[in-house]
């Protein structure tokens, strides 16, 4: 017997078959991993390569009590038997993934550390405190380099706020004034890297390249950088937005996005 973890819809079902915590279900027929069975895995992080970390989904721990079909992958396992043995808050997902949200390296806390030793938020490197710092032992918020303190700081033995370089130039402006502009704005509602398609949207060649869309009802789609940019399908006033940027300059964009702005 195995015992893991398995994702459902807010309903709690999985591929239209509606589960209930305390049942034990059975599987007609033979079981193949991705096509045919109950699909679970014993690695709570392995689940959410299969399903979006949503709040609104239901997670349960899970038992095989029958035949058992492993992945060379991940965790993932498929059996023709299974009891839902109860549902987990949210908070549990998190402890049970880690000492926080999709950490690695050693002694992390807090959200998507890597390294050793880290805490706060989004830290990489070493023995960094603060949020989003990388480098090694930065402290202050969103440094990178060696020793920084203070916002946003880069190189060595700094404590104040960079002016932000664009298009290869020095400007006046601060992060403050990148994030709060119209060509951000652009970016944050249209620079797609993943999109999630549907089992009902995919095409028999996805189907094919995707054979894990059987188990998840459809697939996350990748797009390079390249192809990012070129499905922005930039407006005029769009375009304006990146043109109206301190130092502007079209063909830098166009090095880096592939996009003409004339």
């Amino acid at each position: 017997m195995e015992k893991g973890y398995k994702v459902f819809n807010p309903d709690f079902t999985c591929r239209n078959f509606k589960f209930k915590v305390g049942e034990t279900y059975k599987h007609n027929g033979e079981i193949e991993m991705c096509r045919e069975g109950f699909h679970f895995c014993t690695k709570a992080q392995d689940c959410f390569r299969y399903y979006g970390f949503d709040g609104r989904n239901k997670i349960a721990e899970v038992e095989a009590v029958g035949k058992i079909l492993t992945n060379d992958s991940d965790s993932k396992i498929c059996t023709d038997k299974i009891k839902i043995l109860r549902e987990l808050s949210w908070q549990e997902v998190l402890v049970v993934c880690n000492s926080g949200t999709n950490n690695t390296g050693h002694r992390n806390s807090g959200d998507r550390n890597s390294g050793d030793r880290n805490s706060g938020y989004r830290n990489s490197g070493d023995r960094n405190s603060g949020d989003r710092n990388s480098g090694d032992r930065n402290s202050g918020d969103m440094n990178s380099g060696y020793m920084n303190s203070g916002y946003r700081n880069s190189g060595v033995f700094n404590t104040n706020e960079p002016k932000l370089r664009l298009f290869n130039q020095d400007s006046d402006w601060y992060y403050a004034n990148w994030y709060s502009s119209d060509a951000f704005n652009v970016l944050e509602n249209k620079f797609i890297l993943t999109m999630w398609v549907y089992e009902s949207s995919m095409t028999d060649e996805e189907k094919t390249e995707h054979p894990e869309f059987y188990c998840q009802e459809g697939y996350l789609k990748e797009y390079g950088f390249m192809d990012a940019c070129k499905n922005m399908k930039l407006t005029k006033e769009e375009k304006n937005s990146f043109k109206n940027l301190p130092n502007f300059d079209a063909a830098i964009f166009k090095e880096i996005t592939g996009i003409v702005i004339k």
